[in-house]
């Protein structure tokens, strides 16, 4: 039976024979989001029906993030919350997976004596034997390859809105940054093929998809492993080839391997975003050496203005650590300076987590909590100066929006394609509109993060209708703006 598509939310179809219900509770970054969409994927496929509310579940899933501190402690939370839970109703069993499993396992076994089963990070492929055993063994640990690399043959479903979703190209990290945990817990750098990368794509375009960003620890290191020609270029080449798809957006790009190849390809394809995603960490040539980045402030100055040079129109989308071991004022004063010099167009900063088995947590001249925190909201306010003043030229122009549908007021809203999911602000409409349809808009007005607009017609249409899958259709909606 063919499922229509209504309004912003996603269709799951289910098949087969009703198994256990199972609430599965994803934290952290996109890239958990895609594993914890495989998860959903394995248990539809093998018959279990996936629900809402955790209460009318027979099996607790978490998928947890563990990069830093406040997201350790959102994991943490959530476990004892569910856990909680399922010591008021008996019956129930709790599972818990991801990276925080994937970096604490054994220690988690001994401290969280509710949670039945614990799956690292290679290992939530186990989930439906774990969903099958009826039984109610004592708490269970399988945390040993340290990712899934996604691949066709593991079926995933989607969540979010319907016509736009995250492609992991690639999974792990070989660089050594002294404050990241990520490399321990996610392994060495691994690229999919081109083939399953392609057929995925394609696949995600035929069930109504419009927009893909693309993901990975390190995107740009993309097919460097495969000795086979891939490259972040060549795939989006090929990307771009498939009709029906209308937006690519490139997110999580490493400095080192953004080449002028890669910034021509962006620029002479009009359906990948002018926008980039590239996490610098920092300005200073002495805090960039303690971090263990690859480039000094002259390079990434240098790769700035390259990028700007290729691709006029671009959107640069960066992240700042303040606080790091050493961090003097004149460290910090010259990251101000930067920022202010810059102008990126959409920035984030994180206030130095230190985590045990990172080479920085062993660093002398640890910077107090109070000094991270002001010295954040002055990044941020200076950021917030330069994301008005840019926001407030727009006005007066025509852009096209990808309308997402309404917010939790019930104001429609959508994304430029300089705006990222999730993580930019958005643009609030006047007139009508489908969710996936990019429409012409006009830029009316202006605030720090977010813009206004009157649509002027529609471009594109994003849904294709009805979606046949031959089953029966569940709604999985994305979280309100």
């Amino acid at each position: 039976m063919a499922c229509e598509v209504s309004e912003a939310w996603v269709v799951l179809h289910v098949r087969g024979k009703m198994g256990r219900k199972v609430f599965l509770q994803s934290l952290g970054c996109p890239k958990n989001l895609v594993d914890s969409e495989m998860m959903l994927g394995l248990i539809i496929r093998d018959g279990g029906e996936i629900v809402l509310d955790p209460r009318a579940a027979d099996v607790l899933v978490v998928n947890t993030c563990g990069f830093i501190g406040d997201a350790k402690k959102e994991s943490i939370e959530t476990i004892l919350e569910l856990a909680r839970l399922k010591a008021a109703h008996p019956g129930k069993r709790l599972v818990v997976t991801g990276c925080l499993v994937q970096r604490y396992g054994g220690d988690l076994q001994e401290s969280l004596p509710e949670v039945d089963v614990f799956l690292g990070t290679g290992d939530f492929v186990r989930l439906p034997d774990v969903l099958a055993d009826t039984g109610m063994p004592e708490a269970t640990g399988y945390v040993g390859a340290a990712h899934v690399l996604p691949d066709l043959a593991i079926p995933r479903a989607r969540t979010g809105h319907f016509f736009s979703t995250y492609l992991k190209v690639s999974e792990g990290c070989d660089h050594t940054c002294s404050f990241c945990i990520i490399p321990k817990i996610r392994g060495r750098h691994e690229s999919r093929s081109m083939d399953s990368v392609l057929s995925e794509a394609a696949a995600l375009v035929a069930d109504g998809v419009v927009e893909i960003n693309l993901i990975a620890q390190d995107l740009t290191a993309y097919g460097r492993d495969r000795r086979d020609g891939s490259s972040l270029s060549s795939l989006l080449r090929d990307l771009v080839r498939i009709e029906g798809l209308r937006w690519i957006r490139l997110l999580y790009n490493y400095p080192r391997y953004v080449t002028d190849e890669l910034l021509d390809t962006i620029a002479s394809e009009e359906k990948i975003c002018p926008y980039i995603d590239i996490p610098l960490q920092h300005i200073s040539d002495r805090m960039l050496r303690q971090m263990r980045r690859e480039r000094d402030g002259a390079a990434i100055r240098g790769l700035i203005e390259r990028i700007r040079t290729r691709i006029p129109a671009v959107a640069l989308r960066t992240a700042f650590i303040v606080g790091f071991p050493g961090e003097t004022e004149e460290d910090f004063a010259e990251l101000l300076h930067f920022v202010t010099e810059a102008r990126f167009e959409r920035m984030g900063a994180f206030r130095y987590s230190k985590e045990e088995g990172t080479a920085a947590a062993a660093l002398a001249d640890q910077v107090s909590e109070a000094v991270k925190k002001r010295r954040w909201a002055e990044l941020m306010g200076v950021q917030a100066r330069i994301s008005l003043t840019a926001n407030r030229r727009m006005i007066g122009s025509e852009q096209p929006v990808l309308t997402c549908g309404e917010d939790s007021q019930g104001r429609l809203y959508g994304r430029l394609a300089t705006q990222g999911p999730d993580i930019d602000g958005v643009v609030f409409l006047r007139g009508g509109a489908s969710p996936g349809q990019i429409v012409r808009a006009r830029i009316t007005s202006a605030t720090t993060y977010d813009l206004q607009a009157q649509i002027v017609r529609e471009i594109a249409i994003g849904a294709q209708g009805a979606v046949d899958t031959g089953g029966e259709c569940l709604y999985i909606p994305p979280p309100p703006l």
